[in-house]
């Protein structure tokens, strides 16, 4: 790069321009600084009181649940309450001041045991109050408290299944009384009824044993007409162990009239409740790794309405706003209804569109073929995400050698020129910047790099190669499942930080960025600059301590293939080659 002349020896010195690995430095820590900030404003719960705080929130959830039951029915014995399917008989005058609804037969109804619906992947519990889920788990999922991964916020009074109604309402509140449970033979799906003689509510919900989708129908009558209903989740939804749970949610759905995904957030709904009707392929709610989404199932127009739900969570006191959906397809709905992870090849066999839920950024046109790389490595070949991200790592480093040698043979030029470029600089040393010669010692140099094909830019290629597959791959880990939770000897979860203080890879990361600093040509004779350039490490490993671990695996693969590659051009001909090639010419016209 062309270096800043001085003035003279008896004058105040200029200021120096600052050079393009400086300005490229500081546009690389600016584009880095939001990811390096967030996780210190989002702290996670503190580790060692986690145990505790969940099992306060579960007695608390209990202590919850057993009071409604004790509140709903004519003040049973502990022991009655736990009796399944059971009716205590009372007198007509009690049982009608405390059953607040009967069935057709005119049957009270009283609160019972939750009904678990236990398949390969989930864990749902149902309760017959307003037919609603009280916890639903994924099996095969575990949240950063180290339990399985529970998907609904236990802590809100907003029980997903509840029934939304926009226009007639029914005559009794439909999602606080009590229904009949008839579950299903196999365990696997339960129907709930309820009717107050006027309303007549029917709920059917059914599981598959291995896979992540259910078919839920709901229908309601006032007086024999069907009246529009809206199945409900609100509260919260996906994993809430991680910090600012509520900013990863999203509720959304896909339109087909554009073949566009929209997503809204709390914001959205801040005013009050946000309607939208079309010819959706889906809508549902989903959050970093997970979805919870409704599939028509026939193919019809879909109503859906956005809330902003303002709750604390099992493991957050404070309260802070959340996006909430309900959604219908008629007045009579059938949906079949994914719950999972967002996995693409899953979400593909589901439906084609679902994919779109899977959302790499701005940068899709490289994260997205990056991930299936990494994918197919770890299928076919090394099965562990971290040894892929390295052999993916190293195929991208090796591809990029021979601009990356074009670049190093340009930097070891700049190095041999740096005597004449200095013998330029005495010439002009007591020219003065606003002095038109300053011009003419610019041209000097520009025309001396040009005669030797040396790009004053080069030290800058190494890095500008690096930003595109960094940003790709920092979507790839903030967003496929895939790497949350994947491990790496002994990274324990490559998605997030290393949990220790002192971690090893960034650490890991420093030193090989000091030392191919040292194998690297050094293109200023300004020690000023080259101080600032080796502090470079320590900047990059400020900024990456507390990213995910993959990246910065990604990061120090690449400095460690560099460094072979930067060692192996330093002991060829070329390098040499490059030198002499610079070397004015003596008299004779021999160099």
């Amino acid at each position: 790069m062309a270096e800043t002349v001085n003035g003279g020896n008896n004058q105040p010195q200029a200021p120096k321009e600052m050079s393009m690995e400086i300005r490229l430095l500081l546009a690389f820590l600016l584009m880095g600084v939001v990811m390096f900030v967030t996780p210190y404003f989002f702290k996670s719960p503190p580790a060692a009181q986690k145990g505790e705080k969940a099992q306060t929130t579960q007695e608390a959830a209990g202590q919850k649940q057993a009071e409604e039951q004790k509140n709903a029915q004519p003040a049973p014995t502990p022991a009655e309450s736990q009796k399944p399917q059971t009716q205590k008989s009372s007198s007509p005058a009690s049982t009608a001041a405390a059953a607040p609804a009967a069935t057709s037969a005119g049957t009270p109804q009283q609160a019972q045991p939750l009904f678990i619906i236990d398949t390969d992947l989930f864990r749902v519990a149902f309760s017959n109050q307003g037919a609603t889920v009280r916890s639903w788990q994924l099996k095969k999922f575990k949240g950063n408290d180290n339990k399985p991964l529970e998907l609904m916020n236990t802590a809100a009074d907003l029980h997903p299944f509840s029934l939304h109604f926009p226009d007639q309402k029914p005559t009794s509140d439909v999602n606080k009384v009590y229904y009949t449970q008839k579950p299903d033979p196999d365990g696997l799906g339960v129907t709930y009824e309820f009717s107050d003689g006027h309303t007549v509510v029917r709920k059917i919900f059914r599981f598959q044993k291995d896979k992540y989708l259910s078919d839920i129908t709901t229908e309601v009558t006032v007086d024999g007409k069907p009246i529009s209903n809206l199945i409900e989740w609100r509260g919260g939804f996906g994993d809430l162990t991680v910090s600012n749970a509520a900013g990863h949610q999203r509720a959304l759905f896909f339109n087909q009239a554009n073949n566009k995904l929209v997503e809204q957030n709390a914001k959205t709904a801040k005013n009050g409740p946000v309607s939208s009707s079309g010819n959706y392929s889906f809508a549902g709610m989903a959050d970093t790794y997970f979805a919870a989404v409704f599939l028509p199932a026939d193919g019809s127009t879909m109503h859906q309405v956005t809330f902003s739900d303002t709750v604390r969570t099992a493991l957050e006191e404070k309260a802070e706003p959340f996006p909430g959906i309900a959604v219908s397809n008629g007045v009579i709905n059938r949906f079949s209804f994914f719950v999972g992870p967002k996995d693409l090849d899953l979400l593909g066999r589901v439906n084609p569109k679902l994919k779109e839920v899977v959302n790499f950024g701005w940068m899709s046109v490289l994260a997205k073929p990056l991930f299936l790389i990494v994918n197919w490595f770890n299928d076919g070949f090394v099965h562990n995400y971290g040894w892929a991200i390295v052999l993916v790592t190293i195929v991208i480093n090796f591809m990029l050698f021979p601009l990356k040698l074009a670049n190093m043979k340009s930097m070891r030029k700049m190095q041999a020129l740096q005597p004449q470029i200095k013998q330029i600089n005495e010439k002009y040393k007591n020219v003065k910047l606003n002095d038109p010669r300053k011009g003419e010692q610019n041209a000097e140099v520009m025309a001396l790099y040009k005669q030797h094909g040396v790009n004053p830019l080069g030290g800058c290629v190494p890095m500008a190669l690096q930003i595109p597959f960094f940003f790709a791959f920092y979507e790839v880990f903030t967003v496929s499942v895939q790497m949350r939770g994947a491990s790496w000897l002994w990274v324990a979860d490559l998605s997030q930080p290393e949990p220790w203080a002192i971690k090893i890879l960034p650490i890991t990361m420093v030193v090989s960025q000091f030392l191919m600093q040292k194998m690297t040509p050094q293109t200023s004779p300004d020690p000023n600059q080259q101080r600032m350039m080796m502090l470079m490490p320590l900047i990059f490993g400020f900024m990456f301590y507390n990213l995910p671990s993959g990246l910065v695996l990604y990061y120090l693969t690449s400095n460690l293939v560099s460094m072979g590659q930067q060692w192996f051009f330093n002991h060829t001909a070329a390098a040499e080659e490059a030198a002499r090639s610079v070397e004015p010419k003596k008299k004779g016209g021999r160099k």
